[in-house]
């Protein structure tokens, strides 16, 4: 008769031989269980390994480390949300701030997975290679937003799209890791006009 171990090691052996989607999304399902029952104090990739029945090897062939496989997990969560198009940079840039990022953070447990990430890129050079990674490709998506603006001739050609994103996730950072969310949010407006009087308005004064 099998025993329990005999069956974890041949569905270890089966996932990691599979490499297939189906395989990783059983992973990131179990990364999101321990996530949200054993919060960020009990999340490991032996535990993962665990409830995934799977193999940790299996597991560091695709995730090299605990941040990336948190990214991943933290990317599901947000591909649920598109990025805005409302038809003007003003509506864009709103919709950006509340849903991608304040109000997307407030919703517990995206907010305290990206605030562990943030913090372990301090220390740990993989992470922070992850976490560089993961933000560039984000970037790459929220410019399109400036981009559009340039086609509809709201902001000049100039403008620099990665520059403008750049200050509005550096202003929702800044209250994810002060634990201002609530305070950030009540002003998403005025920090998007703000933001386009800088783009659109401003005039250097020469003494």
């Amino acid at each position: 008769m099998s025993t329990e171990n005999d069956e974890n090691s041949e569905t270890r052996k089966s996932i990691g031989a599979r490499r297939n989607p189906a395989s990783q999304e059983a992973i990131l399902d179990a990364a999101e269980y321990v996530l949200r029952q054993s919060g960020l104090a009990g999340f490991s990739i032996e535990a993962v390994a665990r409830h995934a029945r799977a193999g940790k090897p299996t597991i560091y062939r695709w995730w090299p480390n605990r941040t990336a496989l948190m990214l991943d997990v933290y990317s599901r969560f947000k591909h649920v949300r598109p990025f805005p198009d409302t038809g003007t940079l003003r509506g864009d840039l709103i919709g950006f701030l509340d849903r991608q990022l304040l109000g997307f953070w407030s919703d517990g447990l995206p907010g305290l997975v990206y605030r562990a990430v943030i913090a372990e890129a301090q220390n740990d050079d993989d992470a922070a290679a992850a976490l560089q990674d993961y933000q560039a490709e984000r970037k790459q998506w929220a410019a399109q937003i400036i981009e559009r603006a340039k086609l509809r001739g709201e902001v000049p050609e100039t403008t620099d799209a990665t520059l403008i994103i750049d200050l509005v996730v550096a202003y929702a950072w800044h209250h994810l890791l002060l634990g201002q969310l609530d305070e950030a949010a009540s002003r998403i407006e005025a920090v998007v006009d703000t933001v386009l009087r800088g783009i659109t308005g401003y005039k250097e004064v020469v003494p």
